[in-house]
């Protein structure tokens, strides 16, 4: 969908990678690897980006590292319009919504990174039916052209892996709100 409306295949990789999950950041060597390309190619639409006020920067050492602006007013709309191109919009509603008790789902590999890989890994938390998750996943995998593995954890197991899960990109998708009284 971004393709038919961004015709720089660079820039579009860059919004899907910095836009998808915020807390990602990049340094020019580092992404031209990831995209495969030029680093000209990804210096100059690092540059019309930020210029844009789109992406932010930082030097780190001797290396500049570029993030999302999430303060800019366009943010929460291209972030809306990058998750609808990966189909993380249709993923919460079509699965999440419908499983039973979940907690918490979290995407993680290659599409937590903003790169569609056409493999999406999916972790869910929480008391789920099996068997009608594996229903969905299988529907939204052809509805999107993605194949998508799923990992369902109750909440004690959780628990005890977390601290592997917190090692990886991981981008929340759903976090039930918890009752404070």
């Amino acid at each position: 969908m971004l393709e038919s409306l961004i015709t720089s295949k660079t820039r579009v990789r860059l919004l899907l990678k910095l836009f998808l999950n915020p807390g990602s950041s990049g340094y020019l060597r580092e992404l031209a690897d990831e995209f495969g390309e030029s680093t000209n190619s990804v210096r100059v639409e690092l540059n019309r980006l930020a210029e844009a006020g789109l992406l932010e920067s930082s030097t780190e050492g001797r290396t500049k590292v570029y993030r999302a602006n999430s303060g800019h007013p366009l943010f929460p709309e291209i972030q809306g319009l990058v998750r609808k191109t990966m189909g993380i919009d249709r993923l919460v509603e079509s699965v999440v919504a419908k499983l039973g008790d979940v907690r918490l789902a979290f995407v993680t590999g290659d599409y937590a990174r903003g790169v569609n890989s056409g493999l999406m890994d999916l972790v869910l938390v929480g008391s789920i039916d099996r068997e009608y998750l594996q229903g969905l996943v299988s529907r939204l995998e052809s509805d999107l052209g993605i194949k998508i593995r799923w990992l369902v954890l109750d909440d004690d197991e959780f628990e005890r892996l977390k601290v592997t899960f917190e090692g990886q990109d991981a981008l929340v998708i759903w976090k039930r709100e918890e009752n404070r009284s």
